[in-house]
């Protein structure tokens, strides 16, 4: 049974939102339904990839995956075992969604310490698809709730539309993120920029909101930071730098890193700002995809990177975040196939914060 906080905000009640390079308990996936709109033509190299992701995490946390009832259960489990994907500590929960975008339509772990120990709450923010574009999107809705219930964890309402690609978090008080996302019009059209803020700080348990611009081409959330910049350590920044100034996303990307280099931290002091590459131009069908090497993952001793088969940037990408991660093992995964799904690792995964 959960609990339903409906005066007080996590903030006041002493929770935050960690880190994601913070100790997991676990990694939360959505298993893609064949009948899902993310993989259309492509679903069949889908799972494939996902066992690459999976195989890396399993050895290092928990895996917890949702899907509808047993027999996806079955078939995922042999899917997984096809591709030689460990499963004895992959865990199954019959929860249904939509699509297999977790970081976007999963829980929002906060934690706060009692004593020595630390309890943790389930944030459930709104979620419709990206601004409706993608209905029906009711079952990823449910889904922050329905994990709560099965980890009989209290939850947080608040009451307006949010998604985990939206933000990203330095653990010491700072939550980065983007006017083109969370200030559209399709997300929260009855709230200023000053309430959205207030939001994001109560919620989160956070003290400050830095706001980055637009977001790369053909990325359809309007702009998810996970795709531009993100922090490896509370004053380090990296972020994606376009050399080519003919490339579309060359002066999105300059913009918002003249803007990285004007925020401040909570003691008024400038970011560490790393730049990575882009990996070129990725299209499929016509259609320009949103291929970034900032949309990594943080498990547990190591960073999982997405790839895109450009030789010479995959390298680069993997070689400037080992170096900034000395105690990481820094890991590349082909993502060519999941990036037609307009996402990457990151994207897909949901952190479980250790506690």
């Amino acid at each position: 049974m959960t609990v339903r906080h409906t005066k007080k905000n996590p903030a006041a009640t002493g929770y935050s939102f960690p880190p994601e390079w913070a100790r997991h308990r676990a990694t939360w996936f959505s298993w893609p339904r064949p009948e899902g709109i993310s993989f259309p033509d492509k679903y069949h190299t889908v799972p494939e990839n996902l066992a690459r992701i999976i195989r890396q995490i399993a050895p290092r946390e928990r895996v917890e995956i949702n899907v509808p009832n047993g027999n996806y259960e079955h078939i995922v489990r042999e899917q997984l075992a096809s591709y030689d994907c460990p499963l004895k500590n992959v865990h199954f929960h019959f929860i249904k969604t939509n699509e297999s975008w977790c970081r976007d339509h999963g829980p929002a772990f906060v934690l706060k310490k009692r004593g020595s120990k630390k309890r943790a709450a389930v944030v459930d923010w709104g979620f419709n698809a990206w601004g409706g574009k993608y209905p029906p999107f009711d079952d990823d809705d449910a889904v922050p709730t329905r994990v709560a219930e099965e980890l009989k964890l209290p939850v947080f309402y608040p009451g307006i539309v949010m998604e985990g690609g939206a933000v990203d978090f330095n653990g010491a008080g700072t939550i980065l993120t983007t006017t083109s996302c969370l200030l559209n019009k399709n997300r929260n059209p009855h709230l200023s920029k000053a309430q959205i803020e207030q939001c994001l700080k109560d919620f989160y348990g956070q003290s400050q909101v830095l706001w980055l611009g637009e977001g790369i081409a053909g990325d359809d959330t309007d702009g998810h930071v996970d795709d531009l910049a993100r922090f490896i350590s509370p004053r380090t920044i990296v972020t994606a730098v376009e050399d080519d100034p003919k490339d579309e996303n060359y002066q999105v990307l300059r913009d918002n890193l003249a803007r990285l280099k004007r925020l401040r931290d909570l003691n008024g002091k400038p970011f560490e700002i790393v730049e990575l590459p882009m990996p070129g131009v990725l299209i499929e069908d016509g259609q320009r995809l949103p291929a970034t090497y900032v949309n990594f993952y943080f498990v547990n001793g190591a960073l999982l990177v997405p790839t895109y088969r450009h030789d010479a940037n995959d390298r680069r990408a993997l070689e400037i975040l080992q170096a900034h991660l000395p105690r990481r093992e820094v890991i590349g995964i082909d993502c060519v196939e999941l990036i037609w799904g307009l996402g990457a690792i990151h994207c897909l995964t949901q952190q479980q914060p250790a506690w």
